[in-house]
């Protein structure tokens, strides 16, 4: 089991991670909305060829991450979470420089492939992170997390979409290597190492009732609970991705600025609300956070029906601000659950299964859109983004609502 002495772990460590993982979650997004670009750039492919290698860039790496992911969780509970931090930053790093050399769309997509193997930072951070963190701190932690999350994915595609444009292709990928090689210098430099100790001296630490419910995590069926609703909900957001851009601009008649905007009034929500619900959440109860989730489901189904109604340009925006400030409660509130009634020896494992449902969910809700773009008018789209997630809240409320609480970083 790992274990971190709080005197080594000081408190800026934690906003330290935060600053690590929104600077490296910016640098992958700087080349995210322009791979089928460069792989036409080529003049290689197809247009046939270009949409499945487009389609591979992009989904690629998200199903490799989700089969490997667990495997590095594991890898992290043994030898130490701040070693799966620094090797999931150095596999970033130097991925990303070989994409700036690479012009050959084959090679492109193995690399790609590669990455999604072998990095798993979000995972590594968040189990890195909970090692830091008291039991009562993992819902802020999470959230925060999260919140790096959305904002590097703001502000990456905002700087790549310039070196883009003025630099080229090679630029972007040469910078976002730059970006992960400067995060890895930080994090060996700065974050405080976890140490590893054994099972037994760590049991010594906690009484008697925890360690029977640790032995009994795996057999109580929270983690299938727990993933669900990671799977549920990360479908249901990725669910309108695939048509976003084209029903703003084709049926709304609005332009591409205006469909930048949606974007980062979700994400603004999504910051400024995150911590809000964290803290709100920390006190509560399983059955009430469940139900908070059931109706946050709810919520989020009477803003996607607002939207497809298309009332004005105004409230239209005012519905993705408060889709973003629901999306600050709802997957961290998840993976927060998960982390705290996990055995601190199994942190590693927990939220990287997490992850990977995530992967899984963003998979499954983006090819659910791109087939629901095949067979409906796109105006009628976003009522079936309503319609997922009101079936999103029927399931939840099938999860059991109380679970025993488990392991907790000791203090």
């Amino acid at each position: 089991m790992l274990f971190i002495h709080r005197q080594a772990a000081p408190a800026h460590a934690l906003k330290m991670l935060w600053l690590i993982q929104c600077v490296a979650m910016a640098a992958m997004e700087m080349s995210g909305p322009f791979w089928a670009l460069h792989l036409q750039s080529s003049g290689q492919l197809s247009a046939s060829e270009l949409s499945w290698y487009s389609a591979l860039a992009y989904a690629g790496p998200m199903l490799t991450a989700m089969l490997c992911i667990p495997w590095w969780g594991k890898a992290g509970d043994r030898i130490g979470h701040h070693w799966m931090l620094l090797r999931a930053l150095a596999a970033l790093a130097l991925t990303q420089l070989a994409l700036a050399y690479c012009t050959q769309p084959l090679m492109i997509i193995a690399i790609r492939l590669l990455q999604g193997a072998i990095a798993g930072f979000i995972a590594a951070a968040q189990a890195y992170g909970s090692q830091l963190s008291s039991r009562e701190q993992r819902g802020q932690l999470m959230a925060s997390l999260q919140m790096a999350t959305a904002l590097g994915s703001v502000l990456g595609p905002v700087a790549g979409g310039w070196l883009y444009q003025s630099q080229g292709f090679a630029a972007v990928n040469l910078s976002a290597a730059a970006l992960c090689a400067g995060c890895l210098l930080l994090a060996g430099l700065c974050l405080p190492r976890s140490k590893v100790v054994p099972a037994s001296a760590s049991t010594a630490l906690q009484s008697d009732s925890v360690a029977a419910q640790q032995t009994s995590w795996w057999r109580q069926g929270m983690l299938p609970g727990f993933l669900t609703g990671i799977l549920l909900i990360q479908s249901a957001k990725m669910l309108p991705q695939a048509y976003f851009s084209l029903y703003v601009t084709q049926v709304m008649q609005t332009t591409t600025g205006f469909a930048g905007l949606s974007y980062g009034l979700s994400a603004a929500g999504l910051c400024l609300c995150a911590p809000l619900w964290a803290s709100y959440f920390r006190q509560q109860e399983d059955s009430t956070i469940l139900r908070w989730m059931i109706a946050l489901c709810i919520a989020s189904a009477a803003l996607m029906a607002v939207q497809s109604l298309y009332l004005s340009a105004t409230i239209f925006l005012v519905c993705r601000f408060l889709w973003g400030c629901v999306l600050g409660a709802l997957l961290p509130v998840f993976y927060s659950l998960l982390s705290i009634h996990t055995p601190a020896n199994k942190q590693g494992q927990a939220l990287a299964y997490g992850n990977s449902a995530a992967k899984a969910g963003a998979l499954l809700g983006t090819a659910a859109g791109a087939l629901l773009m095949a067979i409906l008018p796109l105006q009628h789209l976003f009522w079936a983004v309503a319609v997922a997630y009101l079936l999103t809240a029927l399931l939840l409320a099938l999860l059991p609502r109380t679970y025993p609480a488990t392991g907790s970083a000791p203090a």
